[in-house]
């Protein structure tokens, strides 16, 4: 299929507040103004979500306002032990007032409550994450301070629009970030080596239609020594201009098609933790992935906020094909892959 590059920066919204040029860009140029959006204010979804892993464990921070529900979480999955903890406190009605920065380029991300905090600052040459979070293991406590640097120069921005006015989703993957720091949990401590431990943002805003399934793959390290990884999307909105799929390589990024998740089993019935496949129809990107880890999620609240969640964690092995013909093979190169059901 065809895709649209966005190559000049420029409003996000038009004046009814519909994206005015759906496609994708390799680096942030349309501007986000959230005074632009014309549908509800109940409707609007801001967030910024980061995963940083190496081969022991893996820690995922989310900062989310989502207008009616403000959502901030972190996970610890251990690798090692086979185990993983998530706790996810929720904000009644924040209704933009976290303040979600409108770039990634500048601004800070910050919340909390009662027993925990986050920050997400953004600094001239690097990320910093800090967490705190009382009882997170028990009586035990969580800690992490955690320095993302060598952001690559061209990433994944991608502009879709849905069948219903005024709905969008906009959106910034980060890959490859190099990763450094510390989590304590308790007496435990796990630490981030930059020459092992890599980075994710996952930057979004929009307004989503109520009920979505959605499917997301990522993964970034290190191929013959070389930053490599790649960002795979699909599911819902109107991909008809461009997807989500790209390869990053030494920090450039490469479009890809359309790329097909095999997931073994149907839909309620997954064999998620058997192995699956990604096929591409150019293709230009065919892995297999084998599961380590399911982080599954689900709540419901009177039946009208649903969230069902498999995020799993793995190896991918097989081949990939740059813009220029490049062939790039990896083998147990370690990420992720979800399905997500969300009614909210």
């Amino acid at each position: 299929m065809e895709q649209h590059e966005i190559t000049a920066a420029g409003p996000l919204l038009d004046e009814q507040g519909n994206l005015r040029e759906p496609g994708f860009a390799k680096k942030l140029l349309p501007v986000y103004n959230r005074n632009h959006i014309r549908a509800s204010a109940l409707r609007i979804k801001e967030w910024d979500y980061y995963c940083v892993m190496n081969g022991q464990f893996a820690l995922a921070l989310t900062i989310a306002d989502n207008s009616y529900m403000g959502l901030d979480s972190i996970s610890l999955i251990d690798f090692w032990e086979n185990t993983q903890i998530t706790r996810s406190p929720m904000r009644l009605m924040p209704m933009g007032s976290t303040g979600m920065p409108k770039s990634t380029l500048e601004g800070d991300s910050a919340s909390g409550g009662k027993g925990y905090s986050l920050l997400f600052r953004r600094e001239e040459d690097r990320r910093v994450l800090y967490a705190h979070m009382d009882s997170f293991r028990g009586n035990e406590c969580l800690d992490a301070y955690i320095e993302l640097t060598d952001e690559p120069e061209e990433s994944m921005v991608i502009c879709t629009p849905f069948d219903k006015p005024g709905h969008f989703y906009f959106n910034q993957k980060i890959n490859c970030l190099r990763a450094s720091g510390k989590v304590t949990v308790g007496e435990d401590e796990y630490m981030l080596d930059p020459a092992d431990s890599f980075g994710v943002l996952d930057w979004g805003r929009g307004v989503w239609t109520y009920h979505n399934t959605w499917y997301w793959a990522s993964a970034s390290g290190l191929a013959e020594g070389i930053p490599f990884g790649f960002n795979l999307g699909c599911g819902f909105g109107d991909t008809s201009a461009a997807t989500e799929n790209m390869l990053f390589y030494n920090g450039k990024a490469h479009k890809l098609s359309k790329v097909r998740f095999r997931i073994p089993g149907r839909r309620r019935r997954r064999r998620y933790m058997e192995q699956w496949e990604f096929t591409s129809d150019d293709g230009r990107f065919e892995m297999r992935f084998d599961p380590v880890l399911d982080r599954s999620a689900s709540a419901s609240a009177a039946g009208v906020v649903k969230s069902d969640q498999h995020q799993i964690f793995g190896r991918f092995t097989g081949l990939a094909i740059l813009d220029d013909g490049t062939e790039v093979f990896v083998k147990d190169f370690l990420g992720f892959a979800e399905e997500v059901e969300n009614k909210w």
